[in-house]
């Protein structure tokens, strides 16, 4: 739940303290659990803003736009137009009235791609959609029973680990979107809608974003967790043996693995001269020797990792 909290706002450019983190986290785990209304999506929102002194809450009042801003003029340069606020009502009513009904009859992961993808495009609030966004994914898996119950499926990490295919799944609809939108710049550098637009985001083609979701739960289930489910094996199968050799408490057992791991096995002086100046060099040695018989010896990351 952590590491894909991290990387939902990873995603975002985003380095969250712990405390958001760890709350962010908690609520995916949640996920599936809690019917979708206006008022979850608005829970969500407080959730995943944290520290609202900058942001409005709650669903837009003004156009929006996913861009950036020419440097001399500051003028709009979007490269997504958002839904128009008087359409906002709506929209979301049909997100919530398409999880309660046709998502139902759905392929799980279609379902997950047209509710997530749709309600991204969109875009209701003046900050965080994409969290959100990927949380909808959580959800309807979650409430389809497609991850085993109590396993978390890491949808975040592994679009991190895509992010390029990522973005240019979101920019095929929006680049074509795009010329479709009448606008014109505003006073306050932002954009003003002048046509009708709601169907825009009513309907639109998933096939791209369903296939780029297809990818990421393939690599997920083939590749991602049963490496996680080695690594957890090998990591239990390392605190036996270092619990079985020499007294240390698990707290420590994990200090001593991330010294390991970051230091090609072996453990730095400044190691053994503070953390673990209690150790004599032999246990030192036969320490070291645990870390390469569980792990092996193949470099990934600044460490070892199983061959």
């Amino acid at each position: 739940m952590l590491k894909d909290s991290k990387s939902s706002y990873a995603i975002e450019g985003e380095r969250a303290p712990q405390d958001r983190i760890q709350r962010w986290g908690r609520v995916i785990g949640e996920a599936g659990r809690q019917a979708l209304d206006l008022e979850e999506f608005l829970r969500l929102q407080r959730i995943v803003i944290g520290d609202a002194r900058f942001t409005k809450l709650g669903l837009r009042d003004e156009d929006g736009f996913v861009g950036d801003h020419e440097r001399d003029t500051q003028m709009p340069l979007p490269g997504h137009i958002s839904a128009r606020p008087e359409d906002l009502t709506a929209l979301i009513d049909g997100v919530i009235a398409f999880d309660r009904g046709p998502a139902r009859q759905l392929d799980p992961v279609i379902a997950a791609t047209i509710l997530a993808f749709g309600f991204v495009y969109i875009h209701p609030f003046e900050d965080g959609n994409g969290r959100i966004h990927r949380y909808l994914i959580h959800h309807v898996l979650a409430q389809r029973g497609f991850n085993p119950p109590g396993v978390v499926f890491p949808i975040s990490a592994a679009i991190l680990g895509q992010i390029d295919e990522y973005r240019r799944v979101l920019e095929n609809y929006s680049s074509r979107l795009l010329p479709l939108v009448e606008w014109e710049p505003t006073d306050r550098f932002n954009v003003r809608v002048l046509n009708d637009t709601g169907d825009f985001y009513r309907f639109f083609d998933a096939t791209p974003h369903a296939e780029f979701l297809y990818a990421c739960v393939r690599k997920t289930v083939e590749e991602d967790l049963p490496y996680e489910t080695d690594f957890l094996r090998r990591y239990d199968r390392f605190r036996q043996l270092v619990t079985g050799f020499i007294d240390m408490p698990d707290r420590m057992v994990d200090l001593l693995f991330r010294f390991l791991n970051q230091n090609d096995g072996h453990l730095s002086n400044r190691a053994r001269q503070r953390e673990f100046e209690a150790l004599s060099d032999e246990e030192a040695q036969r320490l070291e020797g645990i870390y390469q018989e569980v792990f092996g010896q193949k470099v990934f990351g600044g460490g070892f990792c199983p061959d």
